[in-house]
């Protein structure tokens, strides 16, 4: 009876120091988990000033969140130099190397994410129409292991800005890389937009920055004004299209506030930085444990007006009083 006895005892001691071993366990997991240093691969189509401050946007937010670059966070960040077959090669990469998730800029970069993987984690930014894009289901339920912030922009108040700058436009150039999908869109929401404002538009297609001074050439003499809409070939050179314009007195309204800065006359538009703060935040919440595929789509609403006073000095425009005393100038 007594070494039965001294048999449950012991048994009973066994037991309770399993059980405190057991729950003693969890922390250790858990300081293991915060300890963790994440790697993310950054995969730009090209660099321009848009979606350079979309990048910055988006470090800057995950710093804000936790994840510091140096401390648990590695950032490896390829440029695929405007080509889709380098986009493509810079994902496949990022997936072989198993990266706890993959932040794509701008659309072909992030059409070729979305062929490269369906398990890692996918972040976009700088994506018009990312349903067109095929990259999500819908705006509020991507589904699969794609979101991240459009920068659908809006066009309406932009032609409407191109009417107030040029009161007698009645033909509207828009060129686009006729071969970037996330610019078709465009061109065809331009389409719609023009027909309410009694505008024509005439497309000013390219395939490659090499076409640009030609196809403006032939052109010109047919458009009262130039949109560049958010193409990522024609804003990374940004310069010659508005110097070629300038030349001519043509005014050039854009999507986005980097072209303006670039030499473009205007517009009314998003701004990239706070877009990158957007989708930075997207991923942080992925990091943590959220589901890509229950996070909505990013919208921003909140539009600026930019003004290039230099510019509109060069085509001899005077900025309308309602206008100047809302816009931000720059030279």
């Amino acid at each position: 009876m007594v070494k039965k006895l001294i048999s449950i005892f012991c048994a009973s001691i066994l037991l309770s120091t399993s059980l405190l071993g057991g729950c003693s366990k969890a922390p250790d997991e858990s300081a293991n988990s915060e300890n963790k240093t994440y790697s993310i691969g950054i995969s730009q189509i090209v660099e321009h000033p848009a979606l350079d401050d979309a990048r910055k946007g988006i470090i800057d937010a995950l710093k804000k969140e936790g994840f510091v670059e140096g401390e648990n966070l590695e950032i490896d960040f390829q440029n695929a130099q405007g080509e889709m077959a380098n986009a493509q090669t810079i994902a496949d990469g990022f997936a072989a190397a198993k990266k706890d998730m993959i932040v794509a800029i701008a659309t072909p970069s992030a059409q070729a994410a979305f062929n490269a993987t369906k398990d890692i984690p996918v972040v976009f930014t700088a994506v018009t129409d990312p349903v067109s894009a095929g990259l999500v289901a819908s705006l509020d339920k991507p589904g699969g292991n794609v979101t991240g912030s459009s920068d659908a922009a809006p066009m309406e108040k932009q032609f409407e800005l191109i009417k107030a700058l040029v009161p007698d436009v009645k033909k509207l150039g828009v060129i686009y890389n006729t071969s970037e999908a996330n610019s078709v869109v465009q061109v065809d929401q331009a389409k719609a937009v023009a027909a309410k404002l009694g505008l024509e538009i005439v497309e000013v297609g390219i395939t490659s920055v090499n076409d640009i001074d030609q196809a403006l050439n032939s052109a010109i003499g047919n458009i009262d004004a130039l949109y560049v809409p958010t193409d990522n070939t024609v804003v990374s050179s940004i310069p010659l299209v508005a110097n070629k314009c300038i030349e001519n007195k043509i005014p050039v309204i854009s999507a986005e506030d980097g072209a303006v800065k670039g030499g473009a006359l205007a517009t009314e538009g998003i701004n990239y930085y706070n877009l990158g703060l957007q989708t930075g935040k997207i991923a942080a919440q992925i990091l943590k444990g959220e589901k890509p595929a229950e996070i909505p789509v990013g919208l921003l609403e909140d539009t600026t007006l930019v003004i290039n006073e230099t510019t509109a000095a060069k085509l001899g425009i005077t900025i309308p009083e309602d206008l100047k005393s809302r816009a931000e100038f720059v030279k």
